[in-house]
């Protein structure tokens, strides 16, 4: 009979994807993993596998997070356009807002691992494909309720703010002027016209 787990695997798992989300995954250690999640390293294969099943499990849970996020974000305004400005905006002022400019962490996996690891790849290309069909049924109910031009497309235009996004988050990185990205996200968000 299995022995019942002694610590809580979601609590060990948010530790191990801030850590991962902190350093990516190659500057992580085992030993730092067993630090922050308070396990000892026979608890962490034996509940999540070796460390790159649990770098998954933990980008697994943040891309699931994350898209609900971002999902509450698009529909918490009436207004689509306002909406996307609320959460471009906020994606900026949250990276400077923080003392450490994290990112966001599977645009930083898509960045470390994508380009040398297929799992990573089609992990990281999943939620951009997620975040465009988000961003598609946005547009969708704007041009449903007449905020946005009918002549758009929602597909085309759902993706090209999804490769904005990420090269907004990645160029937030550097941590540049402010004022550029704002102005850049004023013109980001004219594609909604």
């Amino acid at each position: 009979m299995a022995r019942p787990r002694e610590f809580d695997e979601e609590s060990a798992l948010r530790a191990a994807m801030h850590l991962f989300w902190e350093k990516g995954y190659e500057a992580t250690s085992l030993g730092e993993l067993t630090a922050r999640m308070g396990i000892q390293k026979p608890s962490i294969y034996a509940a999540f596998g070796d460390k790159k099943e649990l770098f998954e499990a933990a980008l697994r849970h943040y891309t699931q997070s994350h898209a609900s996020y971002v999902r509450a974000k698009l529909q918490a305004s009436a207004s689509v356009k306002e909406a996307f400005r609320s959460y471009f905006a906020g994606v900026a002022a949250d990276e400077y807002g923080q003392g450490t400019n994290l990112g966001c962490f599977c645009i930083n996996t898509m960045v470390e691992l994508a380009p040398h690891d297929v799992k990573f790849e089609v992990l990281t290309r999943e939620h951009q494909l997620y975040l465009a069909a988000l961003f598609q049924e946005t547009i969708e109910r704007g041009i449903r309720t007449g905020e946005l031009k009918g002549t758009l497309n929602a597909k085309s235009l759902a993706q090209a703010l999804v490769v904005s996004l990420i090269g907004l988050t990645v160029m937030l990185k550097s941590r540049p002027d402010r004022a550029f990205i704002e102005h850049s996200i004023d013109v980001i968000l004219t594609l909604l016209d």
